[in-house]
């Protein structure tokens, strides 16, 4: 009997038949399907991100500067990874270590064999005369080398600078956090001092595993996280929380464990609870070992840029004048309608109002995910650098401290003040980032300006055409800037503030990766729902397009509100959903900014505001249709849709309200329910939660469980049991209600996974193989395993 599965795979690779072409959309039996073989998969396999990332030369540089203006950076070279040293005065760059040496010298050490090409490190941790190098191989295992001598010591199970602990500016003072309280000691070593004795876990001093997003995972992985302590510029003070969570609600999540599963609780308020966590600001001198709280009432914790109160090592909304003796801050109020900038007396805590900001949606400082709040006090704490969207874009404004007047602004127009990077007190400049400023260029690109503190002039300095990630050196003498586009390579420069190259540190060389079979992806236009505003996406398409063929077509969603399906504008060989490596197997993958994302005016960034089930996938559709237009070959009979977090929630969102149209959704950690997540996301976008009747409130409209019935398609569930950003009961509220429509879907749980497994290999080669089988009407290879990125 002749193999019919390799007689249809022939014919649909080939494109031979019109009538081969049809059987692909024909409900054949499995045995019948064409299956995809090992070696198609591992194409595919090649162009994932943690695949990929090997094949680039000298990519996007990432600075860690250090003292006298220089950084460091981890490059990947022609010869393997290695870690360089930066002179920014010059340019000058020169290998940190010698790979050889310290390989020779570890594996000596370790009693195991290390490649200086592939050293089993992605980090360092520099001291501060740059002689030793600290790193961490396995978990919690700490070596130290001395890379003048070439002397390794270790394992050590304690780091060379902690997390936990913040070095005070002058270096010799050291703030943490224990049980709630705050101490103090002599950086030198000495006794330590307690500066509270009244804190506790839930009403403690400095806490800092609070919030949405890791609880349970940071206590599991025994995380250590940075206190949110903020230093005075002359270290004479520190400003601190006590943060008041004694009666927020308690959640629960169960460790898969034998012989017995492990309970874990942990606080998380959820949209209309009674109680949130609340803090209250306390400022300390170190010296009389004394301290003030800031003479307000509890403040609501919410946040004023997403997501939480901290961005890496920043406390995002407190900010010292210059001379230490008086301190800034924003109170935000539940709803987000309000923002308070406010000013205290580090000596007496005696606070006043300097502005307020409302709005009818939600107010913020930056709309970038993760961004830092636009604002500075300057010029001796007389003045504030302020970020509003008063006017239907964000701008800078400058700021009477003293009456909260606006003295001018600095900025204006139909474009966005991305991020403040930097602002040179003595001549008066504000160096940040913008959008949509240039014409002729696509609106998301960023690119650096600096503009007078008056208002008078502003300078573009970086006019080459592509997104520029800009680093700033901490005395602001120096930057590095990575220029890219995602269909452009990066190039990596050192420049001055006036904008002039220094040097050209290195441009990236991708004919390795263009060699495994790379295509950039294919930047579009298109007009969204209301056939007036444009849109802008990335298509990813295979390397070989067969003439005559019908592709799937495959949605990668995230809706925002606080990033967008495409993620940015920079070069990226790991494109959401591994969109290239998905496109390998035989689709056309779709990513669009719909309307209801940032980076553009305030209105765009609005658009569903109190409305989160529209997820902007009628922008999806709308786009997907006029790409098929310029596309025929893209099916629109084979329309997949997939996501992870709010993603997972869109995805399932688009095939439960738009049946006709998606056919397949993959739906990973999808909040599904936003009253069952953190009620700062959902209260923020969605609004206060509101009684509507006995049985239905504001948040009713959004939630997916209640649209289970209108399932059509092919539905596969992914959630894991220890997600503690967003519980497991909002997949389970589906998974229920779909039950009780007696609906077939398919179902993975996975074990002890926090939010995070959107990108473990299992993950990714099952979304592949659903999308094989249930869109491309193929069957994927049997027992194919995806390799385990490497360190």
């Amino acid at each position: 009997m002749p193999d019919c599965s390799r007689l249809l795979r022939g014919a649909w690779r080939a494109g031979a038949t019109t009538g081969a072409l049809a059987l692909l959309a024909l409900p054949l039996r499995a045995q019948e399907h064409p299956r995809l073989s090992a070696t198609e998969y591992a194409r595919a396999e090649a162009l994932l991100g943690w695949n990929a990332r090997d094949l680039v030369v000298d990519d996007a540089v990432v600075p860690h500067w250090t003292a006298g203006d220089r950084f460091w950076y981890r490059n990947h070279g022609a010869r393997g990874y290695e870690f360089l040293v930066v002179d920014a005065a010059t340019g000058a760059k020169r290998p940190l270590f010698d790979n050889v040496k310290l390989a020779s010298e570890l594996s000596v050490r370790a009693d195991t064999t290390f490649d200086p090409t592939k050293l089993p490190f992605r980090d360092i941790t520099l001291s501060a005369d740059g002689r030793s190098v600290q790193f961490e191989i396995g978990k919690r295992k700490f070596w130290t080398c001395d890379v003048v001598a070439y002397r390794c010591a270790g394992p050590d199970t304690v780091p060379m600078h902690r997390a936990s602990e913040v070095k005070s500016p002058d270096g010799k003072w050291v703030a943490y956090e224990r049980g709630g309280n705050l101490f103090v000691r002599p950086a030198a070593g000495g006794a330590e001092s307690a500066l509270t004795t009244d804190g506790t876990p839930d009403d403690g001093y400095a806490i800092s595993n609070i919030g949405c997003c890791a609880q349970v995972t940071n206590v599991r992985n025994k995380t250590e996280l940075r206190p949110y302590v903020l230093w005075s510029p002359d270290s004479k003070r520190l400003i601190t929380h006590k943060w008041d969570q004694r009666h927020v609600r308690t959640m629960y999540l169960l460790e898969t464990k034998s012989p017995a599963a492990v309970l874990h609780s942990y606080r998380y308020a959820l949209p209309g609870d009674s109680v949130i966590p609340t803090f209250e600001y306390y400022v300390f001198d170190v010296d009389g070992r004394k301290g003030v709280k800031v003479d307000l009432p509890p403040i609501d914790a919410v946040n004023t840029s997403c997501c939480w109160m901290a961005t890496d090592t920043v406390w995002k909304d407190v900010r010292w004048s210059a001379a230490g003796n008086e301190v800034f801050f924003t109170a935000g109020k539940r709803g987000y309608h309000q923002l308070t900038l406010m000013a205290a007396d580090a000596r007496t805590g005696t606070a006043r109002t300097v502005l307020k900001e409302t709005g009818k949606t939600f107010v913020e400082t930056n709309q970038n995910s993760g961004g830092i709040p636009n604002w500075r006090p300057i010029n001796g704490g007389r003045e504030v650098v302020w970020w509003s969207e008063r006017d239907g874009w964000g701008h800078l404004y400058l700021v009477d401290a003293a009456t909260g007047a606006i003295k001018n602004r600095i900025t204006s127009g139909d474009w966005m003040v991305s991020d403040l990077l930097w602002i040179d007190e003595a001549q008066r400049y504000a160096y940040f980032t913008a959008r949509g400023r240039e014409p002729g260029r696509d609106p998301y690109l960023r690119f650096l300006y600096r503009a007078r503190l008056d208002g008078s002039s502003i300078e573009l300095l970086t006019p080459e055409n592509g997104d520029h990630a800009i680093s700033m050196s901490p005395d602001g003498k120096f930057l590095v800037d990575v220029y890219s586009r995602t269909d452009s390579i990066p190039v990596s420069v050192v420049r001055a503030p006036s904008g002039a190259v220094v040097k050209e540190l290195q441009r990236a060389d991708i004919s390795r990766l263009v060699a495994a079979g790379w295509t950039m992806p294919t930047t579009f236009t298109a007009r969204a729902r209301d056939g007036q505003t444009e849109l802008l996406g990335l298509l990813f398409r295979p390397t070989h397009i067969v003439a005559g063929r019908k592709y799937p077509v495959i949605d990668y969603i995230y809706p925002g509100p606080q990033i967008g399906s495409t993620g940015g504008r920079q070069f990226n060989v790991s494109p959401g959903g591994n969109a290239r490596a998905l496109a390998e197997l035989g689709f056309y993958v779709v990513q669009v900014d719909a309307m209801g994302t940032p980076g553009r005016s305030k209105a765009f960034h609005d658009a569903y505001y109190g409305n989160m089930t529209d997820n902007g996938i009628p922008d999806h559709i709308a786009t997907i249709k006029q790409l098929a237009a310029r596309y025929p070959e893209m099916d629109l009979d084979h329309v997949g849709i997939f996501g992870h977090s709010g993603g997972g929630f869109s995805s399932t969102d688009a095939i439960l309200s738009y049946p006709e149209f998606f056919k397949v959704a993959v739906s990973s950690a999808g909040n599904h329910d936003q009253r069952s997540y953190d009620f700062t996301w959902g209260e923020k976008y969605q609004g206060l939660l509101k009684k509507l009747s006995d049985s239905t409130d504001s948040f009713d409209s959004q939630s997916n469980w209640r649209k289970a019935k209108n399932l059509r398609g092919k539905l596969f569930i992914a959630y894991g049991t220890m997600d503690d950003n967003v519980h497991p009961v909002a997949s389970q509220l589906v998974i229920d209600e779909l039950i009780k429509a007696n609906k077939d879907f398919d179902l993975l749980v996975m074990p002890n996974r926090n939010h995070g497994f959107a990108n473990e290999p299992y993950m990714v080669r099952r979304t592949w193989d659903y999308f094989v089988r249930n869109l491309l009407g193929a069957q994927p290879p049997e027992g194919y395993v995806l390799k385990t990125p490497s360190p």
